[in-house]
């Protein structure tokens, strides 16, 4: 017979574990959909999306003794995305669903769905690494004329420039971002304007400026009108540690969803006791809008940072 105090050691396998709570691994939010057009295959309207776009026309000049008769053809090209269907299949045992922390368990639903999510941003970032124009070097870290050239390579394109209304995004790894930042609060470094830091910005203390916001807040904001955007599913090169992101008008990629994301549910009940499959559907696709022209990748360096 034991002899002394009895705590909670005494009496541990009496006393029940609980889940106080449960969380989810984080994952980088989705950025992609949000940065492209998002467009809607309507219901009863087949199976694919279609857009037509229209070759410019030439004018001329005009004089008084002028005979116009230089009719000019129209023509038209046909831009089509066809969505297509992903989904995330889950079982979940009754014993399983009666047995865990509820904490836990009401988790569980929103696992799919950020599943599905994570693809949807991959697949637009895919959609970028399929770029025709490249630019960047391999193995060099992200500079700001890497972002300011694809910038005006899209703007102001010879063969169809990106339609000034719409954004420039820009598109990249944090551990590409970091040379950014690194480089805005580096002394006399060039700018894209070709202006350089000067010691009261890029010296101690930081107090105003870009650079000061750099240092302080990490740099989000517009190089050459381009937004940056940090998106940690990039696939970072296991051999060269090198990422591919990109710089493109929010109009050319395009995000086709058909139907709105969905669940169907189907009993079990020969297993385990009962069980409950779960099925979750999205269904969507990605194109290049005036392919060539309008979206850069950008290939650089993306090695973990340092201190």
């Amino acid at each position: 017979m034991a002899v002394g105090n009895t705590i909670t050691d005494s009496l541990a396998d009496s006393v029940p574990t609980m889940i106080a709570s449960a969380r989810i691994v984080r994952e980088f939010a989705g950025v992609m959909p949000n940065l492209v057009d998002r467009q809607r295959l309507d219901s009863n309207t087949g199976t694919v999306w279609n857009e037509v776009s229209m070759a410019k026309l030439s004018a001329q000049a005009v004089t008084e003794s002028t005979e116009l008769d230089n009719p000019q053809q129209m023509s038209d090209t046909l831009f089509s995305i066809t969505p297509t269907v992903i989904g995330v299949h889950t079982i979940i045992t009754d014993r399983v669903a009666l047995r865990i922390s509820a904490n836990a368990y009401a988790q569980t639903g929103s696992l799919a769905q950020n599943a599905i999510e994570r693809k949807k941003d991959v697949d637009g970032l895919t959609a970028i690494d399929g770029a025709s124009t490249v630019f960047g070097n391999g193995g060099a870290g992200l500079d700001t004329s890497d972002i300011a050239s694809a910038t005006y390579r899209i703007t102001s394109n010879t063969t169809e420039p990106a339609p000034a209304s719409a954004p420039i995004n820009a598109v990249f790894h944090g551990f590409q971002l970091a040379d950014i930042d690194f480089q805005l609060t580096t002394p006399g470094i060039t700018q894209v304007s070709g202006a350089t830091i000067n010691e009261a910005q890029a010296g101690a203390p930081l107090t105003s400026g870009i650079a000061a916001e750099a240092f302080q807040n990490r740099y989000r904001g517009t190089i050459a009108g381009a937004r940056l955007f940090e998106d940690g599913n990039l696939t970072i090169d296991s051999g060269d540690d090198d990422a591919k992101g990109g710089v493109f008008s929010q109009m050319a990629l395009v995000l086709v969803e058909g139907r709105s994301p969905y669940v169907e549910t189907k009993r079990m009940p020969e297993l385990g006791g009962g069980a409950t499959a779960l099925y979750h559907y999205d269904e969507y696709a990605y194109g290049e809008r005036s392919a060539g022209n309008w979206l850069v990748e950008v290939e650089t360096d993306a090695s973990a940072p340092t201190g």
